[in-house]
């Protein structure tokens, strides 16, 4: 390359090269320097290009080189080159020769790649390009901006939200849902709105806006709240960005009730009568006070007291628990000093005004001594609290009662006082032995407590009690129940993913956690169903097709948490409503038919074949021509086209029509389906001469013309196409002149002179024109005239010749035969061949004779005449002055 400039430089500035050819080398070097490359080097440019995340590999981003307005047909060609990072090798390629840039097979995640982007800043992904080789070296610097799609769905971050609002929460008071939810994507796909699956007519969702553009629910209390009715509210927050489609995200929202102290205690008993006889036994149990609170915790709690009232000494003699509510006797009674005792009980609530009871103790005084009831517990005993499981069966004893200090003469009787599935019954074995024991089946959910009393009376009438408490316990013997076994439900297909579909619920009347009911699928539910197990929301995770699959059945189950489980199932079908979202579509992409023409119209020439994937009025299909309904019609429900007439191949082969099938859903679908109608051609026009363009036009020939001279042509179109449209000519009579004089080519229609023409006058030749139509050739026929004479002298005389009518004798040249093989007309021979033969062969001697004459006057004529040749055959019907220029010309050829 060096060499190749400094052999240039010689040739412009031969004089620099003789006299200072190194100063010239020096010059080029310079110039040739990679010093001159910094002048370019500081010139770098920069180009901005635009794409939005999650491009597919191969995406196109921009044309470097393009863009750089660089000459491509430039010598030595450009090269690009990337700097290298591994950024740049991560999500772009670039294509060395022509600088096209396109993505890699990595996908760029804007929310990867600028993490910390905010909607105000923008994802900015900077590359340096090399231009190269080194004479057109640049930097470029390319910035390309990642626009944001909405490929995040807004998260929670806790999968359970617990808010607690006070049951006296004021209507419209406000609870920021501090959880609120995010959506890694900017601006409108980012989180836009929340709602409630299931608000339960108690609350409402209401979004603020804070300064920095973040959105917080917050809860608002629509009714008032009642802890006491209901503890609890468990729904599902949703949070929706402004996508299209919006995507979502769900959590749980539990709303949880706080006690307040709206509740005070109530006796459930507020007159209690007991009776007590004289020598009792210190710590015998006298009664039983219970008093309730609705209210939770330290709300709920309960102490209970004596009035002020009650005197100190009476306080000392009767304990009072006060955290049980139990009275018993805490000292001897003096039957001396008092016979009744009035005590008067408080149960105390916080911030409440206490509720009163009063209890009655009756003291009888005893000579002998009263009967002693000592109890003995089979079932488990507990301060004198007696508890049964409730899987017992009936019979199941849980108490014996002795009756002691009772005369061998005194008769006792012992009986139960209190409702419950209980008897008490002497024990047959021993005298004033008592058996307690269940008389029914018991049933936690129905009750789950009883307070008894024994009482014992002797023949004296004197009465001692003793007071029981009966707890039952509960056992897992109860199935969740759910409030609809078959839970029918519909939907409409094309939902958004994680749509609400329905909210199961099954209660179990069984305690505890006996009574916690968790929801699962049966195996028959498909994988896109999705049920919470603690809430029993049911949501479908897809897009549901009704053209996939229109009805979907399977069971939900709903499991206790006792030992061993119970559970029960409930029955879903679910049904996928149509929407209009099919197109019908035709089974072709396109139609054509073939018709004959002339085919008769209203006749069927095709049927369209559509249909519809929706169902109903989605579904139904109607078929109308866009353009050429003033020919064609359409049966719109059968899709049968048909032509309202007759059509013509000639006039118009081919018929474009544009069809529309429309389907009756709202909006209407529709799609367009081209339709060619091709005519086939029938053999319905015969064949048309254009030349001559009469019976009665004539052409002048000469009488020397000689043989093999081509005089004139018949020339015929036909309208019709393929073999209908192949035309043969053929002489089929004549009229004057020797028979065989002219012959015709049946291909092209042109007339040659076969024989030399002796008699001046008219030659007339009828000519049929035909076609190799099926079934039936068409044809036409046409008068060919020759005038022979050297001019015209008399046209009236020619046309009165045209006008007579007479016999137009048939063609038969016996000697032409062979020529006439490819034409349409075949003539017979002579039917007495053996004289044809001798007659030949005389013919033939003449026939050599006169060729010589002839040829010997012909050599001294054709000299003269061969100028003028070409002016011979011309037509006679022209006008009147070129007519009259013609005439003087053959006249002095003539010398007539």
């Amino acid at each position: 390359m060096l060499d190749h400039d400094i052999n240039m430089f010689n040739r412009k500035h031969p004089c620099l090269s003789r006299k200072g050819g190194i100063w010239g080398l020096c010059i080029l070097l310079l110039y040739t320097s990679p010093l001159s490359c910094f002048a370019n080097f500081s010139k770098a440019k920069e180009l901005i290009y635009k794409i939005k995340e999650g491009l597919p590999r191969g995406t196109f981003i921009g044309a470097v080189g393009v863009d750089l307005n660089l000459d491509f047909a430039a010598e030595p060609p450009f090269l690009f080159s990337l700097s290298h990072n591994k950024v740049s090798e991560q999500y772009v390629t670039l294509n060395n020769t022509t600088g096209e840039l396109y993505t890699s097979a990595t996908e760029i995640d804007r929310e990867t790649l600028c993490p910390d982007n905010t909607e105000a800043q923008r994802c900015i992904l900077s590359l340096d390009v090399f231009v190269l080789p080194q004479q057109y070296f640049q930097l470029v610097k390319l910035k390309i901006f990642i626009e944001d799609v909405n490929d995040n769905r807004p998260k929670f971050p806790v999968d359970e939200i617990c808010l607690h609002v006070p049951e006296n929460t004021a209507v419209n008071a406000r609870y920021a849902v501090e959880q609120s939810a995010v959506d890694p994507d900017l601006g409108l796909y980012g989180v836009q709105t929340y709602w409630l699956v299931n608000d339960f007519g108690a609350f409402t969702l209401d979004v603020e806006e804070n300064e920095g553009g973040e959105l917080t629910p917050f809860l608002i209390v629509t009714e008032v709240l009642d802890r006491e009715t209901q503890a609890e509210y468990i729904t599902d927050i949703i949070a929706e960005d402004g996508g299209t489609p919006p995507l979502l995200g769900a959590a749980t929202l539990k709303i949880i009730i706080s006690d307040v102290n709206d509740n005070c205690p109530k006796f459930t008993e507020s007159h209690i009568n007991v009776t007590l006889h004289g020598n009792t036994t210190k710590g015998a149990h006298l009664a039983r006070l219970h008093a309730f609170d609705p209210d939770l915790g330290a709300n709920a709690q309960i102490s209970y007291a004596y009035s002020e009232r009650v005197p100190r000494d009476t306080r000392s003699l009767f304990h009072l628990d006060r955290i049980t509510g139990v009275i018993k006797l805490a000292g001897k009674i003096d039957t001396g000093t008092a016979t009744l005792y009035k005590l008067t009980v408080l149960a105390n609530g916080p911030g409440c005004v206490p509720a009163v009871a009063t209890v009655t103790v009756h003291i009888i005084k005893v000579v002998t001594g009263p009967p002693a009831i000592i109890a003995r517990y089979i079932a488990p005993e507990k301060d004198g609290v007696i508890t049964i499981k409730e899987s017992e069966p009936p019979f199941s004893p849980i108490a014996f009662f002795t009756v002691k200090n009772v005369d061998l003469n005194q008769r006792v009787d012992c009986q139960l006082e209190g409702t419950g599935p209980f008897r008490l019954g002497p024990y047959q074995l021993f005298k004033n032995e008592f058996l307690l024991e269940t008389a029914e089946p018991l049933d936690y959910e129905r009750a789950q407590e009883f307070e008894l009393i024994v009482v014992a009376k002797n023949t004296q009438g004197l009465v001692i009690k003793t007071f029981l408490k009966v707890q039952v316990l509960d056992e897992n013997d109860n199935a969740p129940v759910f409030q609809q076994s078959l839970v029918e439900i519909s939907v409409e297909e094309n939902n958004p993913p994680n749509a609400f579909l329905t909210q199961f619920q099954a209660t179990d009347q069984d305690s505890g956690s006996r009574g916690e009911v968790i929801y699962l699928l049966g195996g028959d539910a498909p994988g896109i169903f999705v049920i919470d197990p603690i809430t029993g929301v049911l949501t479908v995770a897809t897009s549901l097709d009704r053209e996939e699959k229109e009805t979907y059945r399977f069971i939900v189950r709903a499991l206790d948490q006792g030992m061993p489980r119970r559970e029960s199932i409930a029955t879903v079908v679910l049904t996928v409503q149509d929407r209009n979202d099919n197109s019908p579509r035709f089974i072709n992409k396109d139609f054509t038919f073939f018709v004959p023409e002339n085919f008769p119209g209203y006749g069927e020439i095709g049927v369209l074949s559509v249909t519809d994937a929706d169902a109903g009025e989605n579904g139904w299909v109607a078929l109308s021509i866009l353009n050429g309904s003033d020919i064609f019609m359409i049966d719109t429900g059968r899709g049968i086209l048909r032509a309202k007439t007759s059509l013509d191949r000639e006039q118009q082969g081919t018929y474009q029509l544009w069809i529309e099938a429309i389907d009756g859903g709202e909006p209407a679908l529709s799609c367009i389906t081209m339709v060619t109608v091709l005519l086939l051609d029938v053999n319905d026009n015969p064949p048309i001469v254009l030349f001559p363009q009469s019976n009665q036009s004539y052409m002048l020939v000469l009488p020397d013309t000689l043989p093999g001279t081509s005089i004139t042509e018949v020339y015929a179109v036909d309208k019709d196409t393929g073999m209908n449209a192949v035309i043969a000519y053929s002489i089929i009579k004549r009229k004057g002149g020797e028979p065989g004089s002219f012959a015709i080519d049946p291909k092209t229609g042109n007339i040659t002179l076969k024989r030399e023409l002796i008699n001046r006058g008219l030659y007339s030749l009828l000519v049929k024109v035909s076609d190799h139509g099926q079934p039936e050739p068409l044809y036409s026929t046409v008068m060919v005239n020759f005038f022979v004479n050297e001019t015209v002298s008399n046209e009236s005389y020619i046309q009165s010749l045209l006008t007579r009518e007479a016999d137009i004798e048939v063609e038969e040249k016996p000697w032409y035969i062979g020529q006439m093989k490819e034409g349409p007309e075949r003539y017979e021979l002579f039917p007495c061949q053996p004289v044809l033969i001798a007659l030949s062969v005389t013919c033939l001697g003449l026939f050599f004779l006169v060729v010589t004459l002839t040829s010997y006057i012909c050599c001294k004529r054709s000299r003269k005449h061969r100028k003028k040749r070409s002016e011979v055959e011309i037509p006679l019907k022209m006008k009147n002055d070129s007519m009259q220029v013609v005439n003087r010309k053959l006249r002095q050829i003539s010398n007539i």
